[in-house]
């Protein structure tokens, strides 16, 4: 069979190898979102399992606006490191963000996603400007001073 030789014959071959070329640099970025779904589905079945009490709930509902309050109050002040700064700033957007790890409409665990972020990000600036700086900026009741201080 002879080769056909011509600019469409030679530019379907070329679109044919980017089209593999492009699906071979999807594939990371495919095993990059599966790693991400898996590790959502293992925090729902740890959540489901671990499923906290009606009381225990509600104190933790009640330490999301502290939280918020307190982010807000360390985000302005001048002397907070740009990298306290940054975590608490996408802290305070996924606060207020409607998507969710966990959609809010599943019973009991939906809403708590919130207080998980919130408190591993607390922790983590805790650590890095110190527990009497948080101190300091804190606003609210001793409450949630105290369940802020048990997260750190």
């Amino acid at each position: 069979m002879p080769r056909i030789a011509g600019p469409r014959h030679d530019a379907v071959i070329v679109r044919s190898h980017v089209t593999i070329a492009a699906a071979m640099d999807l594939a990371p970025f495919a095993v990059g979102i599966g790693l991400v779904v898996a590790l959502w589905l293992a925090f729902l079945i740890a959540l489901s399992i671990h499923r906290p009490s009606r009381d225990q709930v509600g104190q933790m509902l009640r330490f999301a606006p502290d939280l918020a309050r307190l982010a807000y109050s360390v985000l302005r002040d001048p002397a907070t490191p740009r990298s306290v700064k940054v975590v608490l700033g996408m802290l305070i957007a996924y606060l207020a963000s409607p998507i969710d790890l966990v959609p809010d409409f599943v019973p009991v665990v939906g809403s708590l996603d919130d207080v998980v972020v919130g408190a591993i990000a607390l922790r983590w600036v805790g650590r890095r400007i110190g527990v009497e700086t948080l101190r300091a900026h804190r606003s609210g009741s001793a409450e949630g001073w105290s369940l802020i201080a048990r997260v750190l």
